[in-house]
């Protein structure tokens, strides 16, 4: 391999002329040779035994060559980008030049890191919300408890709204029963609106044992057989049961939690929720520190970088739902989406997440900030117990770059928050309206998961 050019072009874009020599390009066109000549037929040999240079005669010299580039171009691609040390954030434009007995040349256009000028990031200023809980939010807090330790109970009188009514039913579309129409023993809160409009309201006033017909016309966004059909359904009222709500007392604090009486269980809330409203005004407050280092710098980010980054936004939130047991493109559907779509929306969060990365590491440069080997250790054996795993198992999972790199843009991070104050923020010049919370930044343990995939030729 060899480099036969380099040219910076605009919008942080680099263009590489590559080279590989003829005898790099041979192994490769053998190699090929060797895994497709099980596949391929030649009149007068045993499939898998023709010669190379029989089916070359027979179809071309450059049989093999488009496999053989494929093969060959993606380590080639490495190497370059590795000799030249470029700091690539996407994936390569790539453009086949020339192909021949003497080897072949591509070109890769590579977007690379673009530049970042820091305008003020330290003793920046912005408003942190002052923490109450009142009553009222206790009562909330309890609602949960409340609606968990609620039992149902039947009663012998006419069904009212928020009754559970337990119920048989059937659906007849013009005198014939339709799928899906028809259940046994269902129960029902009235008022829910887990059925289609009407039909709970209809069954408000009966009682255990009536019986009667209630007319139902489906809405016209429903499924394409029944959109838009009056139908008519048979009811029975088997139950009505009503909520008994539990008295919020010490015996009530004793049944769902490990206090012994109310007043201790709400302390436990107030302290607990205090705790969680602290911690986002916290995090509230260090996001819109760090709006302001990113309204402040001054950065170009290519566009080719924030489609990277969309794609494996999506990348990672698909294995998230696959691993639910849930095929994407079903979930997609559910959703009425489509994945360009959803990449489409990716991007602001992508653009966003970028801005604020860019900015960390910016002035992680700036403030010379570097790593020990103690505090890589500490951070290897904390992923361990954060994981369950042993802490080799995670050095062998996470590359020490990425590690660095997340403790320096942590560091960088913790600049920012400490020398930040308390007060009103200053607005960056022609700042219109705030923009949307600053982007977690990805934990080092799932940035080892998705290096892998390869560019694609272009030929």
């Amino acid at each position: 391999m060899n480099v036969k050019s380099v040219e910076k072009q605009e919008k942080s874009k680099v263009e590489l002329v590559i080279e590989v020599s003829r005898e790099e390009f041979e192994a490769a066109i053998d190699k090929v040779y060797k895994k497709q000549r099980g596949k391929i037929s030649v009149p007068g040999f045993r499939k898998g035994h023709a010669p190379r240079k029989i089916i070359e005669g027979m179809y071309g010299s450059g049989v093999f060559y488009e496999d053989a580039i494929n093969e060959i171009y993606p380590e080639a691609y490495s190497q370059a980008v590795k000799q030249e040390n470029l700091d690539v954030v996407a994936w390569p434009e790539v453009e086949i030049l020339d192909a021949g007995k003497d080897g072949f040349s591509f070109k890769a256009v590579v977007t690379v890191r673009p530049e970042v000028k820091l305008g003020e990031y330290k003793g920046l200023t912005a408003p942190k919300a002052e923490v109450t809980v009142t009553d009222e939010d206790i009562d909330n807090e309890l609602k949960p408890y409340i609606q968990r330790a609620t039992s149902l109970v039947a009663v012998d009188r006419e069904a009212k709204l928020g009754d559970t009514v337990v119920l048989d039913f059937e659906g007849f579309d013009n005198g014939v029963p339709f799928e899906g129409g028809k259940a046994e023993g269902h129960s029902l809160e009235l008022g829910s609106g887990a059925f289609v409009p009407g039909f709970e309201d209809q069954l408000v006033g009966m009682k255990a044992g009536e019986e009667k017909d209630i007319n139902i016309t489906f809405p016209e966004n429903y499924h394409a057989d029944l959109a838009g059909k009056p139908v008519v359904f048979h009811v029975k009222i088997n139950e009505v049961k009503e909520k008994q709500v539990p008295t919020v007392d010490d015996e009530f604090a004793k049944d769902v939690s490990e206090f012994e009486n109310l007043a201790d269980f709400k302390a436990d809330l107030t302290k607990k929720l205090t705790e969680r409203r602290e911690k986002q005004a916290q995090d509230d407050f260090e996001n819109a520190l760090l709006e302001q280092v990113v309204a402040n710098m001054e950065v170009e980010i290519p566009d080719a970088m924030v489609d990277y980054r969309a794609d494996q936004m999506m990348d990672d939130y698909a294995r998230r739902i696959t691993s639910q047991g849930i095929p994407f493109e079903n979930y997609l559907q559910m959703m009425g989406m489509t994945k360009e779509a959803m990449r489409e929306q990716a991007k602001e969060g992508a653009l966003h997440q970028i801005q604020v990365e860019l900015a960390l590491d910016a002035i992680a440069v700036a403030e010379n900030i570097e790593i020990s080997d103690e505090e890589k250790e500490a951070e290897y054996n904390r992923l361990a117990e954060q994981y369950g795993m042993k802490a080799e198992q995670v050095k062998s999972a996470v590359a020490e770059s990425d590690l660095v790199n997340e403790l320096k843009t942590k560091k960088a991070a913790e600049i920012v928050y400490n020398s930040g104050k308390v007060g009103e923020a200053k607005k960056a010049e022609g700042e219109e309206k705030p923009k949307k919370k600053a982007a977690p930044r990805k934990k080092a343990a799932k940035k080892a998961e998705a290096e892998g995939e390869e560019p694609k030729t272009e030929e």
